[in-house]
């Protein structure tokens, strides 16, 4: 009897799996899945295993004992890309196999989301070359090592073996990103001179840099400190190797580049807006909409930075008044003459740089546990503060942030730039940690990517004005519920949000009302107080990722407006945790659709009544 038993549960069991197995194959592979969610998930499953990188970033596989992707570096042939975009358009295509009516509410919001993302994207097809990879910024050149450095983990002899890999493999994709280099160039859209002589100067500094002193090496060394019996031999060997990695192939890879952008300099010139580009005037308004989620033109949004710069200027006069501050000479006057207090700066020593990051690791801990009922949901995941790395720091932004692993063991961080340590006032300190970290970024990103039974397109959906304008939101957020209690503080805050509207005013003027470069350097300087260093390195950021300056201010206005709106509707029962809920418990949306969900929130908690 027993071993009929055994025998009928064995079959049974060999049943089930035959089913279940037959159902996978058919929601992988068939035209339209049963269920819609496996339709949503599949697509980007499929790009994620086809990039190596990507699935290190997302760090799930290991914990399965799956790591040969960690050898690999992408596919960057043009090729991939065309193929890519060929997925995204059978992928948008698909969607309409669901009519609206066969969904439910979740699944309808999905659909939207995918659409809403998808049709920009196919849209931007045409435009795939406006862009320039190779900047002072994120480009190509420094995605290697910076990579490397916070991506790939090192816990094993064979994770030192494919991190040794993924150098020999650099050649091979950097000779495939020229090949998308040189269609740019024939296609007249060439970076401004000032990029490519950064681009140049950052690239031949790496190379002069002595193997051992590169951050490939330092970073290996680093990693490999942390490995659990590890011979002093093997660790030698390994470094050595990393050595010869460095002189032989990697530093040839750059030179690649190097001899590319020398060739190119001559070509370049010096107008800096989209609108030289071909189809200039298009690609930024698509640029607009895709970083705003909204129909904004860029009038619009010029003449709004120009409202909120004045604005947020007169509540500063306000407060320099209050400090005792002379404001008879106007707004920069004060502002310097506020600044200017030694006290607010750190020494320029490696000592005062590792108190910084302290600070800053005190300032998140005690908002973190002091945030009380203004949230119910909070990340699992852990946040830890660190520097940007040397070799890139100069030419960095002043912070930011970078998603765990989804499997835990790598928290999120916030990276600090420490490069001018007069650009780290004490009073700006609060307002920065708040944006990168908690409640900001490190809240809604690793919220998002814990969302358990919502699609991947929504949990990693990149929606500037929602993310960034959540970062926004959240410097505000903190000073209402007292964490900027001095005044000195809350001028900081003021900063951060005149210098987000600011950034409203620039972005257009460059790309749209064909400012050059040191016009849009002057109206910052005039009306921000920054140091001129800082005003120019932003100005170039706005010139080669034109749009994205704009999504902060926009979001941040959008989430104060469903707020308000949440809170006139419910009046006494208006509940901050759970408007924080709604906004965050649903993954990045365009703002028109965060709308869509604010209101389903309203109605339902008047519907308790």
């Amino acid at each position: 009897m027993i071993k009929r038993l055994f025998k009928w549960a064995g079959l049974t069991l060999l049943v089930i799996l035959g089913l279940a197995g037959g159902l996978i194959a058919h929601e992988w592979h068939a035209e339209k899945p049963w269920f819609f969610r496996a339709y949503l998930d599949r697509t980007p499953i499929r790009i994620a295993f086809q990039r190596p990188e990507t699935l290190t970033s997302l760090g799930f596989l290991e914990s399965l004992g799956i790591n040969g992707h960690n050898a690999e570096l992408n596919d960057a042939h043009p090729d991939r890309t065309t193929e890519l975009f060929d997925v995204l358009r059978e992928y948008r295509a698909g969607l309409d196999q669901y009519a609206d009516d066969t969904l439910d509410a979740n699944q309808l919001m999905s659909k939207q989301v995918a659409r809403y993302l998808l049709d920009i994207l196919v849209e931007a097809e045409a435009y795939r070359y406006h862009f320039y990879p190779a900047n002072q910024m994120f480009g190509i050149q420094s995605a290697f090592p910076s990579f490397m450095e916070a991506q790939h983990q090192v816990r094993s002899i064979e994770d030192a073996e494919h991190y040794l890999a993924r150098m020999e493999k650099l050649q091979r994709k950097y000779k495939q990103q020229l090949l998308d280099l040189i269609i740019r160039e024939q296609r007249g859209i060439i970076p401004p001179r000032f990029v490519i002589e950064r681009v140049l100067k950052q690239m031949q500094d790496f190379v002069d840099t002595p193997a051992e002193d590169n951050i490939l090496y330092s970073s290996l060394a680093e990693k490999l400190d942390e490995v659990e019996n590890l011979t002093r031999d093997e660790r030698n060997q390994l470094l050595l190797r990393a050595q010869g990695l460095i002189d032989n192939q990697v530093y040839p890879a750059y030179g690649l580049f190097i001899d590319y952008f020398t060739e190119l300099l001559p070509k370049a010139g010096t107008d800096d807006g989209y609108w030289r580009l071909p189809e200039g005037d298009k690609v930024y308004a698509l640029a607009l909409k895709l970083f705003t989620t909204t129909d904004y033109t860029a009038e619009e949004i010029h003449q709004l930075g120009l409202t909120e710069v004045d604005r947020i200027q007169a509540d500063m006069m306000g407060l320099f008044d209050t400090l005792g501050v002379d404001t008879s000479k106007g707004f920069i006057a004060a502002s310097n003459a506020f600044s200017s207090d030694p006290a607010f700066y750190y020494k320029d020593s490696d000592a005062g740089r590792a108190q910084i990051l302290e600070d800053y690791q005190t300032i998140l801990d005690e908002i973190d546990v002091g945030l009380g009922s203004a949230f119910n949901i909070r990340p699992k995941a852990g946040m830890e503060v660190v520097r940007i790395p040397l070799f890139k720091e100069e030419t960095s932004p002043g912070a930011y942030y970078q998603q765990p692993s989804l499997d835990g063991s790598r928290p999120g961080r916030f990276f600090a730039n420490l490069f001018d340590i007069k650009a780290t006032p004490t009073f700006g300190m609060r307002t920065l940690a708040y944006h990168e970290g908690i409640p900001g970024h490190h809240f809604q990103v690793a919220i998002a990517m814990e969302l358990e039974g919502m699609p991947l397109i929504r949990r990693f959906a990149m929606f500037s004005a929602y993310s960034e304008g959540w970062a926004l939101y959240a410097e505000q957020l903190a000073w209402e519920l007292g964490f900027q209690q001095h005044t000195e503080d809350n001028i900081g805050r003021l900063v951060a949000e005149l210098f987000r509207a600011v950034r409203l005013v620039v972005d257009t003027g460059i790309h749209h009302k064909r400012w050059n470069r040191e016009e849009a350097i002057d109206y910052m300087l005039i009306n921000t107080g920054m140091a001129e260093s800082d005003v120019t390195s932003e100005i170039e950021r706005y010139i080669v990722m034109p749009g994205q300056a704009t999504s902060y201010k926009i979001g941040m206005m959008k989430i104060l407006e469903l707020r308000q709106k949440a809170r006139d509707a419910l009046g006494d029962r208006f509940d901050l945790a759970r408007f924080h809920d709604a906004v965050l418990k649903n993954g990045p949306l365009p703002l028109d659709l965060l709308e869509q969900i604010i209101d389903q929130y309203i109605a339902a908690d008047i519907g308790s009544l």
